[in-house]
């Protein structure tokens, strides 16, 4: 093999590790927020998020979230670049709750995270330079 098609393959290899951080980062930390946003009364809603690679399907329902959280770290720990990552809730409640039912996030919960996407994916980017 010639050393610029090892260059070729490194720099190839190199990216790919970077996009796919990058990916992981980002769906990690807007996941994070949006279950950490979602109120609490029982837990229920917080319990409820599921995050799958391919399709989306219903959270584990454990009342602190923890489970999500770690459902979350789970799937974005596996996502590769260019692949869909889903998160969703099957509560009926789960929509009252983003349009602002709840004192305990008035503005939401998805909606906020989607604003921040912008400064979540530059914050990434930026780590993935560093890596």
């Amino acid at each position: 093999m010639s050393t610029w098609a090892r260059s070729f393959g490194q720099a190839k290899t190199n990216i790919e590790r970077r996009m796919n951080l990058v990916a992981r980062k980002v769906a990690l930390d807007a996941f994070g927020r949006v279950i950490n946003r979602t109120p609490v009364d029982t837990g229920r809603a917080r319990g409820s998020w599921g995050v799958a690679i391919g399709a989306p399907v219903p959270g584990p329902h454990d009342a602190p979230g923890q489970t999500a959280l770690a459902q979350a770290r789970r799937m974005t720990d596996a996502l590769q670049a260019g692949q869909s990552i889903f998160m969703a809730s099957n509560l009926p409640y789960i929509l009252p709750l983003e349009r602002g039912w709840s004192g305990q996030a008035p503005q939401g919960m998805v909606a906020i995270t989607a604003n921040e996407f912008r400064p979540i994916l530059d914050a990434a980017i930026r780590e993935a330079r560093r890596a």
